[in-house]
């Protein structure tokens, strides 16, 4: 399998326009467009019958000890976890591209409505809805696509992998409220083939343009 996106080269940093957030000299962090990036693949195959779509960072800080925190920086060496970001599955066989902006185009706080999506597609929870579990203004279930915002005192840049999974069932066997851990795990048992591209994103000020 082939992918590609218009929005982004493989290797290349991800435009502020399709984060949620960016860097604000004033207040470090201000949110940003949010717009899901633009996707296109090819070369599924043979008895691909659905496709799904998962993007993860797996540079996350695993202790939030020293996120976020005046006068430091996370260290490199620190223990990193995946974070996922989108989880799109049921995708029609015949639906090989993604818009920009197409699922996502602005941050919505509480998260955006689920798991019903266009195409007839479903999406799942992205792991915002843990982060934001203790914020009053922002707690909810976000479903669907919402962008980079890594710490802004983070030493590293950081990685997002946006992967298309052609898969052997049109429907996949999840049922209910699903994250990212979830589908993988199910994704594993049915898929024929698969495609990555990876982006880079910072809210360091120090790595930005790195």
């Amino acid at each position: 399998m082939k992918l590609v996106s218009e929005s982004f080269a493989d290797g290349a940093q991800i435009p502020e326009e399709f984060a949620f957030c960016k860097i604000d000299p004033r207040s470090r962090v201000a949110l940003s467009a949010n717009r899901n990036p633009h996707l296109a693949w090819s070369d599924a195959p043979v008895g691909t019958r659905s496709f799904a779509i998962v993007c993860h960072d797996y540079d996350v800080p695993s202790s939030p000890e020293d996120v976020n925190q005046e006068d430091r920086e996370i260290p490199s060496t620190l223990k990193r976890v995946d974070f996922f970001h989108w989880v799109l599955v049921d995708l029609p066989v015949g639906v090989t591209s993604i818009a920009a902006g197409e699922f996502s185009d602005k941050v919505t706080p509480k998260g955006k409505m689920g798991p019903a999506a266009r195409h007839g597609a479903r999406q799942g929870v992205n792991d915002y809805t843990g982060w934001f579990a203790s914020d009053p203004d922002m707690s909810g279930d976000y479903f669907g696509y919402d962008g980079p915002c890594p710490p802004w005192n983070d030493s590293i840049v950081h990685h997002y992998v946006f992967t298309v999974y052609a898969l052997d069932v049109a429907r996949l066997p999840l049922m209910g409220r699903f994250g990212g851990a979830d589908a993988r795990k199910v994704i594993d048992h049915h898929k024929l083939g698969q495609a990555s591209i990876t982006g880079t994103y910072t809210l360091n000020p120090r790595l930005a343009g790195k």
